[in-house]
């Protein structure tokens, strides 16, 4: 009886019982039970693995907030959020970014740092902590909504963090391994405590699990479900990283989240140690400190440990994997790459791409957001057949910001490389053209000064800290969906410098907006493991790859592309003065067009 009236729209927004159990209309759960209606555990599970050193198992604090009804014999799926975040955070200075670039020794060994050094200064930026958040945990934004739909929340804090014990690493094996202990203890695979010491069951549950969150909550999802964890059924990430490298490094060069240069690991990790003991994970960080080496940015065994992307194929759970395109803290290479992985793997996807920066995408007040979540955990979690897995993988929301469009995949479908090369005038602005330069040898150069803002290089008419080359005005919109690159024939009058590319959208009044951007060091140009000396005056191949985007290039604009050195807002700023020379004649920059080379001769050709 009350389904059909829920279908014919006849009952309150909330039901004052369920004793049908949830309820679904058009695939979709209905809010059919009282979220204030509900039972409020707290959890201590034993995670199995002793980061602090101890020698007791790590334990991850947990809150469940569920039915009354599950009291009665209801079983329900849960939707789980686990966070660094929930008991706050410690100030902690990063670390200064005016600095020197790396340059190895001649014996081809690494200037290391002293590890006492780097212990003392963990040591000192470790300030008071918050400390355990008294107040219960909740998710303000979806706890009602989802437990008014028959889901149960469950909350973890994640090791090191409020009253769990265990040490933060961001990102390392242990916090996965506390996380997916919450799965498993869900799934009567792991035990738990309550306060008093007395073992706790979830016998309520039916033990599948959806994960979601965003920035580092969402992060927490990818690391669980690339255990290939069982009861993990699905996971929204958001905002999310794949691959801790390529948060604070790029193809060997050390760079920063957008907004917070300097941060790297262990600056996290120190943010977010608010357990009370103030003494116990003080060599874990600065263990982290250490490794994580800002001196050479090498990909290491240790950047390994926090990388999700190769671990694709082991993932059960399906993935909803959302992100805003002008997201500079966790760039779009996050969710393209996972993406990219999960599809080859044959692992259930779908990406949802928004036009706002690092943010849920539920404050964008989108109603086609909601339904997407609520038919996602249904079909995955309540076994709904509504048709979710088979709706086109991408959603996209287009620079209008109100028009929505579902796509069959991304990037779009007739997508291909259109290369272009730049011609000589870069100082002031050179062409982009579809031939390349012809001659022996046509080099232009520019000077490093880390001092001045990318986005102002962009804008001056002419300049010899950077190189631009432009196209024609567009006659038509042209679209680019995926990554571009550009393959430069470049020589350094230094052995170390950076390189940055960026490109841009250039208006008929002149005004710019940077559409993407990407950096390398090109002592990694074999490998971003590898660093290999540079010899000053020795011409390279060195590839910068930029950042993913889907973006729409208007009619009557330019595309411009422009090669400066180091990026103020991103990279180390070393002094002024570092000279950079590119061979047009060897240089291309390849574009992924809507429509290939084609669209876009037709539209700047």
């Amino acid at each position: 009886m009350l389904a059909a009236l829920v279908a014919l729209g006849l009952t309150p927004a909330v039901a004052e019982a369920a004793a049908e159990g949830p309820v679904f209309v058009g695939g979709e759960a209905q809010p059919v039970f009282d979220p204030k209606d509900v039972v409020r555990e707290s959890v201590w599970v034993r995670a199995p693995v002793d980061s602090d050193r101890d020698g007791h198992d790590d334990e991850v604090y947990t809150e469940v907030v569920r039915q009354k009804a599950t009291d009665r014999g209801l079983k329900v799926p849960v939707v789980f959020f686990n966070s660094p975040y929930f008991s706050g955070g410690n100030d902690v200075a990063n670390h200064g970014v005016d600095v020197e670039l790396y340059v190895p020794n001649r014996r081809g060994g690494y200037d290391k740092r002293d590890g006492s050094l780097l212990k003392a200064q963990a040591d000192e930026r470790i300030a008071a902590a918050v400390g355990p958040n008294p107040a219960p945990i909740r998710s303000g934004r979806y706890e009602d909504y989802f437990l008014s739909r028959g889901f149960a929340m469950v909350y973890a804090e994640s090791l090191g963090t409020g009253k769990s014990s265990g040490c933060p690493t961001s990102g390392g094996h242990n916090e996965t391994v506390g996380s997916k202990s919450v799965v498993d203890w869900l799934n009567g695979r792991t035990t738990a405590r309550d306060a008093a010491g007395a073992p706790v069951v979830a016998g309520w549950t039916t033990g599948k699990v959806g994960m979601m969150g965003v920035s580092y909550n969402g992060t927490l999802p990818n690391a669980v479900a690339a255990t290939g964890v069982e009861g993990l059924e699905a996971i929204v990430p958001i905002a999310a990283i794949s691959s801790w490298y390529d948060y604070y490094r790029a193809d060997g060069a050390v760079v920063a989240p957008g907004g917070f240069q300097g941060e790297d690991l262990d600056v996290l990790a120190e943010y977010v140690y608010t357990r009370e003991d103030r003494e116990v994970c003080k060599p874990v960080i600065a263990d982290v400190a250490a490794r994580q080496d800002r001196v050479t940015g090498d990909y290491s065994e240790f950047w390994d440990e926090r990388n999700y992307v190769k671990d694709a194929s082991k993932v059960r759970a399906a993935v909803l994997a959302v992100h805003g395109l002008s997201d500079w803290n966790v760039k779009v290479k996050h969710v393209a790459q996972w993406y990219e992985a999960l599809r080859r793997h044959g692992v259930e996807h779908k990406i949802w791409l928004h036009q706002a920066g690092h943010t849920d995408p539920d404050t964008l007040r989108s109603v086609e957001w909601r339904r997407t979540i609520n038919k996602w955990f249904s079909h995955y979690l309540y076994g709904v057949d509504n048709g979710i897995e088979r709706e086109p993988k991408a959603t996209i929301q287009r620079e209008d910001k109100t028009t929505w469009v579902d796509e069959a995949d991304w990037p779009a479908p007739g997508t291909s490389t259109a290369r272009v090369y730049p011609w000589a005038g870069g100082n002031a602005k050179g062409a982009l053209r579809f031939e390349s330069v012809p001659g022996n040898a046509v080099v232009e150069s520019l000077r490093d000064d880390a001092s001045k803002l990318a986005e102002d290089l962009v804008d001056l008419p002419a300049s010899g800290n950077r190189l631009s080359y432009t196209t024609a005005p567009t006659t038509a919109p042209v679209r680019f969906s995926g990554v571009a690159r550009v393959d430069l024939a470049i020589s350094f009058d230094r052995p170390a410098a950076n390189v940055t590319a960026l490109l841009v959208d250039r208006a008929p009044d002149g005004t710019s907006h940077v559409i993407t951007r990407g950096w390398t060091d090109p002592q990694n140009r074999v490998s971003p493991s590898r660093t290999k000396p540079i010899e000053p005056g020795r011409q390279y191949r060195v590839e910068v790859e930029l950042e993913p985007n889907d973006y729409v290039v208007p009619s009557g604009h330019r595309v411009e592309f422009v090669l400066i050195s180091s990026d103020h807002d991103y990279t180390l700023r070393p002094r002024p003065g570092a000279g950079l020379s590119v061979d047009l004649t060897s240089t291309v920059l390849e574009l992924p067009v809507v429509g290939g080379v084609t669209a876009l001769r037709r539209s700047v050709g």
